[in-house]
């Protein structure tokens, strides 16, 4: 009989880097959203991951009604600036002003985490909500083979990346944003506003969990009320990987990390691709935690 045709390895392990090219463009915008956040207020978020949730769930509830990917996007990101806002404001804001231990803020966002993990338990259900949209029949883009909609995922992130590269870099809020990363206190003598500064971060970063939310429930094919905890250590993963707190070393971190998840999942069973990314995570700890890109993001930022 037969065996058909053969796949060479090289184009196996070229179809792997294809997936987690698509799993690194979703950590690059969720990880840079972390490190933006973490730069100014030094207090790592451990509700990142339901803010995340929050916009997947609001853009399949908009894709229910409404059946428009465009408006589901604005909408997730909408609601994922606006959970940003309210947590800074209402919750660390006071704690901030009061010059809270920042151990005692990072403990605040975990028990924001399981309030709102609990809350859309208690909206939603436990049980997974399939969400899809059309994605066309895979093509060849160079080596690798991608649908139409991984094809927009991909570019969508590098566009966010370079618009994040142009913010930083030229604008104003930009340089008042690495002021206030530097130095706080420093920043309001020279008449910047440090809580403006703040405020106008975590809408930005609220936003871009919230995408990054509903982008994933879209390639996992369903949302869930634990989606975004459970990629939360993979963001921590490659944040810490290329320097938490940097986000141009974020950028590195996660296509080092998802490359590797999926390139993993060829060799080893994919329920064992998460773990990948924490052996990652334990080996920049123990022999780089400053980062591996660090010196070298620094000088292009």
């Amino acid at each position: 009989m037969g065996t058909g045709p053969q796949v060479s390895p090289m184009s196996t392990f070229l179809l792997g880097v294809g997936f987690g090219l698509v799993t690194a463009a979703i950590l690059a915008i969720s990880t840079v959203a972390l490190s933006l956040q973490f730069a100014v207020t030094n207090v790592p978020n451990f509700a990142h991951g339901e803010i995340m949730t929050l916009g997947a769930f609001v853009g399949y509830s908009t894709l229910q009604w409404s059946h428009s990917v465009p408006l589901a996007i604005v909408l997730a990101m909408a609601s994922g600036s606006v959970l940003g806002v309210a947590i800074n404001k209402f919750i660390l804001g006071p704690f901030r002003k009061r010059n809270t231990a920042l151990l005692t803020q990072f403990v605040l966002t975990i028990a924001i985490s399981l309030i709102v993990q609990n809350a859309l338990l208690w909206i939603y259900g436990g049980n997974t909500l399939p969400i899809s949209v059309s994605s066309g029949l895979p093509v060849h883009i160079g080596p690798f083979l991608l649908t139409p909609e991984e094809d927009i995922i991909i570019g969508a992130a590098a566009a966010i990346m370079i618009a994040v590269h142009v913010l930083l870099r030229y604008t104003m809020f930009g340089k008042s944003q690495r002021a206030v990363a530097e130095s706080p206190s420093l920043a309001q003598a020279s008449g910047i506003s440090a809580s403006k500064v703040i405020t106008r971060t975590w809408i930005l970063t609220g936003a871009l969990a919230g995408l990054a939310g509903f982008v994933l429930g879209l390639t996992s094919g369903g949302v869930f009320p634990t989606l975004g905890f459970g990629f939360l250590l993979v963001v921590f993963a490659a944040a810490i990987l290329g320097g938490i707190g940097r986000p141009y070393g974020a950028m590195a971190g996660a296509l080092v990390v998802g490359v590797a998840m999926e390139v993993s999942a060829l060799y080893i069973s994919s329920d064992y691709k998460t773990s990948v990314a924490f052996a990652i995570l334990i080996l920049a700890l123990l022999f780089r935690p400053q980062g591996l890109f660090t010196s070298r993001m620094a000088e292009m930022a």
